[in-house]
């Protein structure tokens, strides 16, 4: 990859980020991952308490990408039909026919409105779609869009009335973000600002050719085997059973991340190298994004709840055992 194209990736990412950032005031970090997960074309799980800016957010982000959208409000009595359509009875001239009837996740971007209201059942509805892009439905299946994206939100899963996501639903999504709450700066910002809170409508910044050009762009980025051995050491340290499992893992794991895991961590490292208008991925792209790529894929034991330990803390503490500078490996001999 040329600089000059990695420039052009930088640029077009940019363009996303800055469009982003004058509807969302004082979230970089969050947008940052949004843009990133963009890149690397995953879905993404953003849980935060209800008034933060998750829906305008995800609103915002298909206004800029001129895709076409869809809401899904999730509820208890929502039905996977519901989610992913279904067959209707037809008769014409005398014959019934069954034609299928495609449901609001056929959209190049799909926001899951509070994901943990509905029950476990119409979660599951979401499975194939976000891992196949497709839906079977009476045998038959359905592609989905090209591109497609489920931005999904989520309220803390104390709350009454939710129900946890199963973990292999979480699998699914590239990045869990935690939308933090935001300063008296920023509030007062949004109320002089903001009448009634209302987010603009921004003008698209990337058309269909330029935002698959922008996936081709981090496509190329180069990773190289000692960046990969990395990501693959931070995976294998986060499993009770691993050599390299620090104290916390051991004590706070039941089950480490998966191989899924691994393969979103090199596509996120792409992407923040992208972001950054490098050719390569670097150790600190991968740290850049360990956190929301593997935090939601480590199944925590009871003790973790009881001391107050978090997915993200035991990510920190991999981070901190794993020294990258290990899997560097020697030139090759020609």
């Amino acid at each position: 990859m040329s600089p000059a194209r990695a420039a052009r990736a930088a640029e077009l990412l940019g363009r996303v980020r800055a469009g982003l950032g004058a509807a969302l005031f004082g979230q970089d970090a969050l947008l940052d991952e949004v843009a990133f997960a963009l890149a690397a074309r995953g879905h993404v799980l953003l849980e935060g308490l209800p008034g933060l800016g998750k829906t305008e957010l995800v609103k915002t982000l298909a206004a800029l990408l001129d895709l076409s959208f869809k809401r899904i409000q999730f509820t208890p009595d929502l039905l996977p039909g519901d989610v992913t359509g279904g067959l209707l009875l037809e008769e014409a001239d005398g014959r019934r026919t069954f034609r299928f009837q495609k449901g609001p996740l056929f959209a190049h971007l799909v926001l899951a409105d509070e994901i943990n209201r509905a029950s476990p059942k119409t979660q599951s509805a979401l499975l194939e779609a976000m891992q196949e892009r497709r839906v079977t439905v009476a045998g038959e299946s359905h592609p989905l869009p090209d591109p497609f994206f489920v931005l999904a939100t989520q309220n803390p899963v104390d709350l009454e009335g939710t129900y946890p996501l199963p973990e292999a639903q979480l699998d699914r999504f590239l990045f869990k973000i935690d939308v933090p709450s935001v300063g008296v700066d920023v509030m007062t910002r949004i109320l002089r600002e903001r009448r009634r809170g209302a987010i603009p409508t921004p003008a698209p910044a990337l058309g269909p050719a330029d935002l698959a050009e922008l996936f081709a762009l981090t496509d190329e980025v180069y990773l190289s085997e000692a960046v990969a051995r990395y990501a693959a050491a931070l995976v294998d340290a986060t499993r009770p059973t691993s050599p390299a499992a620090p104290e916390a893992v051991r004590r706070y794991v039941r089950f480490g991340a998966s191989p899924r895991a691994a393969v979103a961590l090199a596509e996120a490292g792409r992407a923040a190298a992208a972001a950054a208008g490098r050719p390569t991925v670097d150790f600190a792209d991968v740290e850049r994004v360990a956190a929301p790529a593997l935090a939601h894929r480590v199944i925590l034991a009871h003790a973790a709840r009881l001391d107050g330990v978090s997915g993200r803390d035991v990510v920190a503490a991999t981070l901190k055992a794993i020294d990258p500078t290990r899997h560097v490996l020697p030139p090759e001999t020609v």
